[in-house]
Protein backbone atom coordinates (compact mmCIF):
# COMPACT_ATOMS: atom_id res chain seq x y z
CA UNK A 1 0.00 0.00 0.00
CA UNK A 2 1.33 3.54 -1.13
CA UNK A 3 2.94 5.28 1.89
CA UNK A 4 3.22 9.26 2.11
CA UNK A 5 5.08 10.65 5.46
CA UNK A 6 4.66 7.50 7.44
CA UNK A 7 0.82 7.20 6.64
CA UNK A 8 -1.00 4.50 4.18
CA UNK A 9 -3.07 6.67 1.92
CA UNK A 10 -5.62 5.29 2.62
CA UNK A 11 -5.35 6.47 6.72
CA UNK A 12 -4.53 9.82 5.54
CA UNK A 13 -7.70 10.13 3.50
CA UNK A 14 -9.83 8.80 6.26
CA UNK A 15 -7.77 11.54 8.82
CA UNK A 16 -8.76 14.24 6.77
CA UNK A 17 -12.04 13.49 5.40
CA UNK A 18 -10.69 13.20 1.79
CA UNK A 19 -11.44 10.99 -0.85
CA UNK A 20 -8.80 8.70 -2.36
CA UNK A 21 -9.60 10.14 -6.01
CA UNK A 22 -9.07 13.75 -4.72
CA UNK A 23 -5.68 13.09 -3.43
CA UNK A 24 -4.47 11.37 -5.84
CA UNK A 25 -5.99 14.43 -8.15
CA UNK A 26 -4.23 16.84 -6.18
CA UNK A 27 -1.19 14.67 -5.90
CA UNK A 28 -0.84 14.57 -10.03
CA UNK A 29 -1.41 17.93 -10.36
CA UNK A 30 1.26 19.47 -7.47
CA UNK A 31 3.84 16.65 -7.77
CA UNK A 32 4.81 17.42 -11.22
CA UNK A 33 4.89 21.30 -10.19
CA UNK A 34 7.63 20.88 -7.44
CA UNK A 35 9.44 18.32 -8.93
CA UNK A 36 10.10 20.75 -11.93
CA UNK A 37 10.82 23.67 -9.18
CA UNK A 38 13.04 21.38 -7.51
CA UNK A 39 14.98 20.39 -10.61
CA UNK A 40 14.90 24.32 -12.29
CA UNK A 41 16.39 25.40 -8.50
CA UNK A 42 19.30 22.88 -8.38
CA UNK A 43 20.10 23.88 -12.18
CA UNK A 44 20.62 27.52 -11.24
CA UNK A 45 22.90 26.79 -8.39
CA UNK A 46 24.94 24.73 -10.71
CA UNK A 47 24.93 27.94 -13.14
CA UNK A 48 25.77 30.22 -10.75
CA UNK A 49 28.63 27.99 -9.57
CA UNK A 50 29.84 27.30 -13.03
CA UNK A 51 28.39 30.83 -14.92
CA UNK A 52 30.22 29.47 -18.50
CA UNK A 53 28.49 26.59 -18.61
CA UNK A 54 26.35 25.35 -21.46
CA UNK A 55 23.39 22.83 -21.14
CA UNK A 56 24.93 20.20 -21.81
CA UNK A 57 27.26 20.73 -19.00
CA UNK A 58 24.56 21.91 -16.67
CA UNK A 59 22.55 18.26 -17.31
CA UNK A 60 25.83 16.09 -16.50
CA UNK A 61 26.19 17.92 -13.86
CA UNK A 62 22.69 16.96 -12.66
CA UNK A 63 22.64 14.10 -13.24
CA UNK A 64 25.75 13.40 -10.84
CA UNK A 65 23.75 15.02 -8.35
CA UNK A 66 20.90 12.75 -8.84
CA UNK A 67 18.26 14.02 -11.27
CA UNK A 68 17.22 11.83 -13.57
CA UNK A 69 17.12 14.57 -16.52
CA UNK A 70 17.75 14.82 -20.50
CA UNK A 71 19.08 17.23 -21.92
CA UNK A 72 16.25 18.60 -23.95
CA UNK A 73 14.59 19.43 -20.96
CA UNK A 74 17.26 21.22 -18.95
CA UNK A 75 17.70 23.24 -22.72
CA UNK A 76 13.88 23.74 -21.98
CA UNK A 77 14.44 25.27 -19.14
CA UNK A 78 17.27 27.39 -19.09
CA UNK A 79 15.38 28.95 -21.99
CA UNK A 80 12.54 29.42 -19.81
CA UNK A 81 14.82 30.85 -16.81
CA UNK A 82 16.97 32.99 -19.30
CA UNK A 83 20.02 31.21 -18.28
CA UNK A 84 21.53 30.47 -21.65
CA UNK A 85 22.23 34.34 -22.33
CA UNK A 86 23.25 35.39 -18.88
CA UNK A 87 25.16 32.40 -17.64
CA UNK A 88 28.38 34.31 -17.64
CA UNK A 89 26.71 37.17 -15.28
CA UNK A 90 26.31 36.50 -11.61
CA UNK A 91 22.99 37.32 -10.11
CA UNK A 92 21.45 35.09 -13.50
CA UNK A 93 17.58 35.39 -12.46
CA UNK A 94 17.89 39.20 -11.40
CA UNK A 95 20.51 41.19 -13.29
CA UNK A 96 20.33 42.39 -17.09
CA UNK A 97 22.74 44.97 -17.54
CA UNK A 98 22.27 44.49 -21.44
CA UNK A 99 20.08 47.26 -22.28
CA UNK A 100 20.60 50.78 -23.82
CA UNK A 101 19.28 52.72 -20.70
CA UNK A 102 21.71 55.31 -18.93
CA UNK A 103 23.60 54.02 -16.46
CA UNK A 104 25.88 55.71 -14.14
CA UNK A 105 29.76 55.75 -12.25
CA UNK A 106 30.63 54.33 -9.18
CA UNK A 107 30.90 57.36 -6.84
CA UNK A 108 30.57 55.20 -3.82
CA UNK A 109 33.82 53.37 -4.32
CA UNK A 110 35.60 56.69 -3.14
CA UNK A 111 32.87 57.81 -0.91
CA UNK A 112 34.13 58.21 2.48
CA UNK A 113 30.84 57.29 4.54
CA UNK A 114 30.60 58.47 8.55
CA UNK A 115 27.09 58.26 9.27
CA UNK A 116 23.63 56.83 8.43
CA UNK A 117 21.82 58.36 5.50
CA UNK A 118 24.70 59.43 3.16
CA UNK A 119 24.91 55.92 1.17
CA UNK A 120 22.03 53.25 0.40
CA UNK A 121 23.13 50.31 -1.13
CA UNK A 122 20.22 48.32 -3.08
CA UNK A 123 19.92 45.03 -4.96
CA UNK A 124 17.79 41.85 -6.14
CA UNK A 125 17.72 38.24 -5.26
CA UNK A 126 15.52 35.16 -6.10
CA UNK A 127 13.69 32.87 -3.59
CA UNK A 128 12.27 29.97 -4.22
CA UNK A 129 9.00 28.33 -3.85
CA UNK A 130 7.50 25.25 -4.19
CA UNK A 131 6.41 26.29 -7.25
CA UNK A 132 8.61 28.74 -8.54
CA UNK A 133 9.99 31.50 -7.63
CA UNK A 134 9.97 35.20 -6.57
CA UNK A 135 12.26 38.43 -6.53
CA UNK A 136 12.98 40.25 -3.19
CA UNK A 137 14.77 44.04 -3.59
CA UNK A 138 16.34 45.95 -0.72
CA UNK A 139 18.05 48.48 0.51
CA UNK A 140 20.36 49.39 2.88
CA UNK A 141 21.86 51.96 4.77
CA UNK A 142 25.71 51.02 4.10
CA UNK A 143 26.69 52.55 7.58
CA UNK A 144 24.29 50.59 9.79
CA UNK A 145 23.78 47.75 7.76
CA UNK A 146 20.08 48.16 8.22
CA UNK A 147 17.54 47.22 5.64
CA UNK A 148 15.72 50.58 5.34
CA UNK A 149 13.21 49.02 2.16
CA UNK A 150 12.43 45.98 0.64
CA UNK A 151 10.11 44.69 -1.78
CA UNK A 152 8.96 40.93 -3.15
CA UNK A 153 6.81 39.86 -5.94
CA UNK A 154 6.31 37.31 -8.37
CA UNK A 155 7.74 39.59 -11.42
CA UNK A 156 11.13 41.73 -12.14
CA UNK A 157 9.93 44.57 -13.34
CA UNK A 158 10.58 48.01 -12.29
CA UNK A 159 7.60 48.47 -9.85
CA UNK A 160 9.76 45.86 -7.83
CA UNK A 161 12.37 48.20 -6.74
CA UNK A 162 10.36 51.38 -7.14
CA UNK A 163 8.06 49.95 -4.19
CA UNK A 164 11.31 49.26 -2.27
CA UNK A 165 12.15 52.89 -2.50
CA UNK A 166 8.92 54.16 -1.59
CA UNK A 167 9.41 52.28 1.38
CA UNK A 168 12.55 53.33 2.14
CA UNK A 169 11.37 56.80 1.57
CA UNK A 170 8.85 56.26 4.45
CA UNK A 171 11.00 54.96 6.40
CA UNK A 172 13.71 57.62 6.77
CA UNK A 173 13.88 61.75 6.35
CA UNK A 174 17.00 62.19 4.00
CA UNK A 175 19.05 65.32 3.01
CA UNK A 176 19.71 65.81 -1.09
CA UNK A 177 22.92 64.94 -1.66
CA UNK A 178 22.91 61.21 -0.20
CA UNK A 179 24.52 58.54 -2.70
CA UNK A 180 22.19 55.50 -4.06
CA UNK A 181 23.91 52.65 -5.08
CA UNK A 182 23.37 49.56 -7.45
CA UNK A 183 23.96 47.47 -9.91
CA UNK A 184 23.60 48.52 -13.64
CA UNK A 185 19.99 45.92 -13.71
CA UNK A 186 17.70 47.28 -16.33
CA UNK A 187 15.30 47.55 -13.24
CA UNK A 188 17.65 50.42 -11.33
CA UNK A 189 17.84 52.42 -14.78
CA UNK A 190 14.58 52.41 -15.63
CA UNK A 191 12.98 55.68 -15.98
CA UNK A 192 10.63 55.46 -13.31
CA UNK A 193 13.30 54.36 -10.86
CA UNK A 194 16.05 57.17 -12.04
CA UNK A 195 13.06 59.95 -11.82
CA UNK A 196 12.41 58.98 -8.44
CA UNK A 197 15.94 59.35 -7.10
CA UNK A 198 16.05 62.89 -9.02
CA UNK A 199 13.27 64.13 -7.18
CA UNK A 200 14.14 62.91 -3.72
CA UNK A 201 17.96 64.18 -4.54
CA UNK A 202 20.02 61.38 -5.01
CA UNK A 203 23.60 61.04 -6.46
CA UNK A 204 22.98 58.04 -8.59
CA UNK A 205 25.89 55.28 -8.69
CA UNK A 206 26.45 52.50 -10.05
CA UNK A 207 28.45 49.03 -10.30
CA UNK A 208 31.30 48.72 -12.91
CA UNK A 209 30.15 46.31 -15.60
CA UNK A 210 30.66 42.26 -14.59
CA UNK A 211 32.30 43.52 -11.40
CA UNK A 212 29.98 42.51 -7.96
CA UNK A 213 32.51 43.57 -5.11
CA UNK A 214 31.34 47.27 -6.14
CA UNK A 215 28.10 46.43 -4.01
CA UNK A 216 29.50 44.16 -1.76
CA UNK A 217 27.09 45.36 1.97
CA UNK A 218 24.52 44.28 -0.24
CA UNK A 219 25.49 41.04 -1.88
CA UNK A 220 26.68 40.42 1.79
CA UNK A 221 23.02 40.43 3.16
CA UNK A 222 21.33 38.95 0.73
CA UNK A 223 23.76 35.89 0.84
CA UNK A 224 22.93 36.07 5.06
CA UNK A 225 19.28 36.78 4.15
CA UNK A 226 19.28 32.97 1.83
CA UNK A 227 21.60 31.63 4.43
CA UNK A 228 20.00 32.29 7.99
CA UNK A 229 15.81 32.32 6.28
CA UNK A 230 15.22 31.38 2.89
CA UNK A 231 17.54 28.09 3.04
CA UNK A 232 15.45 27.08 6.25
CA UNK A 233 12.50 27.73 5.07
CA UNK A 234 9.76 26.02 2.45
CA UNK A 235 7.68 28.40 1.07
CA UNK A 236 4.43 27.68 0.01
CA UNK A 237 3.15 30.69 -1.89
CA UNK A 238 4.35 34.45 -2.66
CA UNK A 239 2.25 35.36 0.72
CA UNK A 240 4.21 32.85 2.77
CA UNK A 241 7.43 33.97 1.97
CA UNK A 242 6.04 37.68 2.30
CA UNK A 243 5.33 36.86 5.49
CA UNK A 244 8.28 34.95 6.64
CA UNK A 245 11.05 37.22 4.61
CA UNK A 246 9.29 40.17 6.06
CA UNK A 247 9.40 38.79 9.82
CA UNK A 248 13.30 38.38 9.32
CA UNK A 249 14.56 41.21 7.95
CA UNK A 250 12.08 43.73 10.98
CA UNK A 251 12.80 41.55 13.41
CA UNK A 252 15.14 39.69 13.48
CA UNK A 253 18.14 40.84 11.03
CA UNK A 254 17.59 44.46 11.27
CA UNK A 255 16.72 44.34 15.46
CA UNK A 256 18.42 41.41 17.13
CA UNK A 257 21.12 40.09 14.49
CA UNK A 258 24.63 40.96 16.13
CA UNK A 259 27.53 42.29 13.26
CA UNK A 260 31.04 42.30 14.22
CA UNK A 261 31.78 45.48 12.23
CA UNK A 262 29.30 46.91 13.99
CA UNK A 263 30.75 45.97 17.56
CA UNK A 264 28.71 43.02 17.92
CA UNK A 265 25.18 45.58 18.28
CA UNK A 266 22.34 45.30 15.58
CA UNK A 267 21.27 47.76 13.47
CA UNK A 268 18.90 48.96 14.75
CA UNK A 269 20.95 49.34 18.34
CA UNK A 270 23.81 50.53 16.43
CA UNK A 271 21.71 53.41 15.07
CA UNK A 272 20.46 54.47 18.62
CA UNK A 273 23.81 54.68 19.97
CA UNK A 274 24.62 56.84 17.15
CA UNK A 275 25.66 60.65 18.44
CA UNK A 276 22.51 63.35 17.86
CA UNK A 277 23.56 65.20 14.30
CA UNK A 278 24.64 68.69 15.12
CA UNK A 279 22.34 71.50 13.43
CA UNK A 280 23.89 73.76 10.99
Amino acid sequence: MMQHEGFSIAHACQLTSTSRAGFYRHWEECAPRQADSSLRHAMQQIVLENRRYGYRRVTAALRRDGHPVNAKRVLRLMREDNLLALRAQRWVLTTDSQHTLPVYPNIAASLPVTGINQLWVADITYVRLREGFVYVAVILDAYSRRVVGWNIDEHLRAELVVTALDRAMAERVIEPGIVHHSDRGVQYCSNDYIQRLDRFGFRISMSRLGNPYDNAKAESFMRTLKAEEVRLQDYRDLEHARTSVSHFIEAIYNRKRLHSSLAYASPCEFERQLPEPVPA
